[in-house]
């Protein structure tokens, strides 16, 4: 066989407090989001998106982020990351005090118009003024780009077109950029193309990767991306959230999931297992569920 090579560490961004909650239906209160954060971090996960500054009206779920950022115990080697949408998301994360903020563009133009109701250009021009504000500010800006695979009204998402949007992304400020599999349609093969393509634009280094296990294909794809030398991977503790465009599918890889893969490679992460499983167990007695992470429940059933 020929060698591997992974990269040494690798850091989790935890996307399950926001991205994960908001697919959920059930409604969790501040209080439970904010234990759920805690523990998170405790277990040693060093990057938590904790919240989002959206209208309540599209994102009940988000109603309480404001009360999460403020009541938060935190830890100074973590960051409590927020998406901003707008200027307006932007300020209201500001006041409560959020450590970074998250912008987001797709790669498929059908699904930009069809989600925020304009052209990928347009929804990047919007951007612009919370760049500059943040620029100012010293806050640190990630990028997300979604269907970066394939898309619900488009099919499959050619390499270049990702390549483009990241790399207007990354030129405006954003630090990193997330290469996100929306509806989990991605293989081995087309993920290593994907970012390949993306990779002869902007640096390795400043890429992440968030893949949605709607085909069962999300761990598969982080050991191609692993391979591809990516070494920051988004997952949703407890595998929370569904996939809006795949009726019953589940959503994000669970975070317990991929670092059970990581451990059995050898790759760093910080992160204690056994409180991490505890904080997937948390939420989702919350959520009144099972956990969909698999490796959660084979402990679970060990016990």
């Amino acid at each position: 066989m020929p060698d591997i090579t992974f990269p040494k560490q690798v850091k989790i961004v935890e996307v399950g407090p926001r991205d994960g909650l908001q697919n959920e239906k059930k409604l969790i209160n501040a209080k439970d989001k904010i234990a759920l954060i805690e523990q998170l971090a405790n277990a040693g996960v060093s990057y938590i998106e904790s919240g989002s500054f959206v209208s309540p009206k599209w994102v009940p779920q988000m109603a309480t982020s404001t009360e999460v950022f403020e009541k938060l115990n935190r830890l100074s080697n973590v960051t409590y990351a927020a998406l901003t949408p707008n200027m307006q998301g932007f300020e209201a994360a500001m006041a409560a005090n959020a450590s970074e903020v998250a912008i987001f563009g797709a790669a498929s133009e059908s699904f930009s118009q069809k989600n925020i109701n304009c052209s990928i250009d347009e929804s990047l021009e919007r951007f612009q003024p919370i760049m500059t504000v943040a620029k100012a500010a010293n806050i640190k800006v990630r990028g997300y780009v979604s269907c970066v695979v394939g898309c619900p009204y488009e099919g499959d998402i050619a390499p270049d077109k990702v390549a483009i949007v990241a790399e207007k992304l990354f030129k405006m400020g954003c630090y990193e950029i997330s290469l996100g599999d929306t509806i989990g349609v991605g293989t081995a093969a087309s993920v290593e193309k994907m970012i390949h393509a993306v990779s002869q634009r902007i640096p390795l280094e400043k890429l992440a990767v968030h893949f949605h296990d709607t085909y069962g294909q999300a761990l598969t794809n982080i050991y191609t991306a692993l391979q591809s030398g990516i070494m920051v991977v988004d997952s949703a503790i407890a595998g929370l959230g569904g996939c809006p465009y795949a009726k019953g599918a589940s959503g994000n890889v669970a975070t317990e999931d991929v670092v059970y893969l990581l451990n059995g490679l050898g790759i760093e992460t910080g992160i204690n297992l056994e409180k991490l499983l505890s904080a997937g167990w948390f939420i989702s007695d919350k959520l009144e569920k099972p956990p969909v992470s698999k490796v959660s429940n084979a402990y679970r059933a060990k016990k």
